[in-house]
C-alpha cells in the first residue's frame, strides 16, 4: 500500500508494472496514473483516491440568501459577510472559514491549491523547473495571509485535518477545506451540523480553474518480489474496477474509474458520488513524482515559506523568492 506521494521517492524498490498492466491505466484518472508514472515506468496503481474539497453551512447560505462560492475571492467575501451577520446576532463563535494551517504536509496541500489555482505553477513542475518565483504564486500566499485573525482563527496555523474539522463540525465555520473523509462524519448521529451541510470542488483563483490536491492510496510491488507476476496479478484484481465499485458500495471509498462515477447502480446505491463528478478530473499532484527522494525537503520548505505569510513575518512576494533558493539548494544541480 503506497501513498500518493511515494512512487516517486521508493522508485528504487518498485516494480515496473507496465508489462502486467495490459493498458488498464487507461481506465483510471490521467492525472493519478501520471502521479504513479516515474520514468516511463507505471509503478503502482490507484486503489481508492482523494482530494481537497470544500465543505460548507448550505443552512447559513440559505438563510443569507448566499450562493455557493466559485472563487477564492467570493468565498473570503462571502465568509465575511456571514461571520459579521452571525456575530451581531450574538453567534460570537463563528469562523467564515477554517483550513489546515499548521506547518505540515497538510498546509503544503493547500498552498499548492492557492497557487496551482492562481496560475502560479506547481511549485516544480513536471520537466523539473523550479517554478515557484512568480507574481502569481506570491499573490496566492498574500491572498491567504488575509485570513487568520479576519475570516478565520487567529490561530489556524496550528490547525491540521481534525482541528479544522472540530471548529467545523462544532458549528463554528462556515467553510472548510478538508478531505472527504469529514463528509461522513458531519452527517453521522450527534453531529451538531448533520443535514445541513454541501460539499463541492474547491473555488477557482485568478487563473480561472480548480484546483484540488491529489490524495489516496495505491497498491505496488516491491521489486524484490519472489513472486512478481503473481504479486503484479493481485494488484490488478484488487485495483480492478469490479473491486473498487464493491469497496465504494461498501466502504465509501472513491473510485479511481471515471465510469464509475457515471455508473447508473453506483449513482443509485451511492447518490453521493455525484458529489465528486469532475473533482479528480482536475486533481493537482503535489510535486513527489518529480522530485523523488527529495520531496520531504521540497515539502518542507513549501510549507514553512506559506507558514510564514499566514503568520505575517514575511510577504508573498518574499516567500516565493526565498523558496526559489531555498529548493535550488535542495535540488544541488540541473536535475532532480
Amino acid at each position: 500500500m503506497v501513498d500518493v506521494v511515494w512512487p516517486g521517492i521508493i522508485k528504487e524498490h518498485l516494480l515496473d508494472l507496465t508489462p502486467y498492466a495490459k493498458g488498464v491505466q487507461a481506465q483510471h484518472f490521467p492525472a493519478i496514473i501520471a502521479n504513479d508514472t516515474v520514468g516511463g515506468k507505471l509503478l503502482a496503481l490507484p486503489w481508492f483516491t482523494d482530494a481537497g474539497l470544500l465543505f460548507y453551512r448550505q443552512d447559513l447560505l440559505d438563510k443569507y440568501h448566499e450562493n455557493v462560492p466559485a472563487t477564492w475571492a467570493e468565498l473570503g467575501a462571502t465568509a465575511q459577510r456571514i461571520q459579521d451577520a452571525e456575530r451581531r446576532a450574538g453567534n460570537r463563535d463563528l469562523y467564515g472559514f477554517v483550513f489546515e494551517g499548521k506547518a505540515y504536509e497538510g498546509l503544503s496541500c493547500n498552498a499548492l491549491e492557492w497557487i496551482a489555482a492562481n496560475g502560479g505553477g506547481t511549485v516544480v513542475e513536471p520537466d523539473g523547473r523550479i517554478s515557484i518565483n512568480n507574481p502569481r504564486a506570491a499573490q496566492a500566499l498574500d491572498m491567504a495571509a488575509r485570513w487568520p485573525g479576519t475570516i478565520a482563527p487567529k490561530n489556524v496555523t496550528s490547525f491540521a485535518e481534525e482541528e479544522a474539522r472540530s471548529v467545523f463540525q462544532g458549528g463554528n465555520a462556515v467553510f472548510m477545506r478538508n478531505w472527504s473523509y469529514a463528509w461522513d462524519l458531519a452527517q453521522k448521529d450527534g453531529s451538531k451540523i448533520r443535514g445541513k451541510v454541501g460539499m463541492t470542488a474547491l473555488p477557482k483563483g485568478e487563473g480561472g480553474r480548480n484546483a484540488s490536491t491529489l490524495g489516496g492510496w495505491q497498491l505496488a510491488v516491491s521489486k524484490y518480489s519472489a513472486h512478481p507476476a503473481e504479486a503484479a496479478d493481485l494488484v490488478l484484481f484488487l485495483t480492478s474496477q469490479a473491486m473498487q465499485k464493491k469497496r465504494a458500495l461498501l466502504a465509501g471509498s472513491l473510485p479511481t474509474y471515471p465510469a464509475l462515477y457515471r455508473d447508473p447502480q453506483m449513482l443509485k446505491d451511492a447518490p453521493w458520488l455525484a458529489r465528486f463528478s469532475g473533482v479528480f478530473e482536475g486533481a493537482t499532484a503535489r510535486p513527489s513524482t518529480v522530485t523523488g527522494a527529495k520531496y520531504n525537503a521540497v515539502s518542507s520548505a513549501l510549507w514553512n515559506a506559506t507558514q510564514a505569510t499566514l503568520s505575517g513575518r514575511t510577504k508573498g512576494a518574499d516567500a516565493v523568492r526565498g523558496l526559489e533558493k531555498e529548493l535550488t539548494k535542495v535540488r544541488r544541480g540541473v536535475a532532480w
